[in-house]
């Protein structure tokens, strides 16, 4: 891909970024309060337990809020600090949720293995929530899907493409980018096609699908004006007509 495109791709690439975590938190903080309660359903001391869990949620809500505060109010080093308390001794849903935050501030600020380091080690981590360990996996092929090659970014978004994956849309978006910057321009095209015709996809996601459906027609256009040059350069080899 040319170099002029690179800050536009950068562009598109964080602001997929951005928008995950609040996604992820509009849908995973209710399972956070109720998940642990469902295990012991019927068992001796549940409600006492249940009380106990729900105070116990309850107060790392609160502190996890507190800690997505400071960070909007550009107290990052106390962010930092507020998260990596919840990790210690937050519940584990908690916890996942500040390591996610924590890998997120890293990729903001440039520290891409950092980040890369956390993400990967809660997308394999079996005990973590499905949805968390897939959010995690979305992000590391955000991350890298200016550097990997085609082949694993397919093999790490695939699963998330499903019809009925919460991550389908930034996922397919992902695999799309990282066709167009292999330079399969046929399977790039197909993947936004698809996502601008599929009613359920956000918005945001339509609008960045319509910019790279310019770039793909203009490296298109570009690759048939090659291809018709040197189709129409005479050949070493021709004869010349005398």
């Amino acid at each position: 891909m040319a170099e002029d495109r690179d800050p536009l791709l950068r562009e598109l690439e964080s602001e997929v970024r951005r928008e995950q975590l609040a996604k992820l938190w509009d849908r995973y903080g209710i399972y956070v309060v109720g998940l642990a309660a469902a295990i012991v359903l019927g068992v001796g001391g549940f409600q006492w337990w249940q009380a106990r869990t729900l105070a116990a949620a309850q107060e790392a809500g609160a502190r996890y809020q507190a800690a997505i505060q400071l960070a909007q109010q550009g107290k990052t080093e106390e962010s930092r600090q507020a998260l990596e308390a919840i990790v210690r001794d937050g519940p584990a849903g908690y916890a996942t949720l500040a390591r996610l935050q924590l890998a997120g501030e890293a990729a903001s600020a440039g520290k891409k293995d950092e980040a890369l380091a956390i993400y990967e080690a809660i997308a394999g981590n079996s005990g973590a929530d499905l949805l968390l360990r897939q959010y995690a996996e979305l992000q590391i092929a955000s991350l890298k899907v200016d550097t990997a090659d085609f082949t694993e970014i397919q093999n790490r978004l695939t699963p998330l493409t499903g019809d009925n994956n919460a991550w389908r849309h930034s996922a397919r978006e992902l695999l799309g980018l990282s066709a167009y910057r292999a330079g399969r321009l046929e399977e790039a095209k197909q993947i936004f096609l698809e996502l601008a015709a599929d009613q359920q996809t956000p918005p945001s996601i339509r609008e960045r699908a319509g910019i790279i459906m310019g770039l793909i027609t203009s490296a298109e256009a570009q690759q048939a004006a090659q291809s018709g040059q040197a189709g129409g350069a005479p050949s070493a080899e021709t004869p010349k007509v005398q």
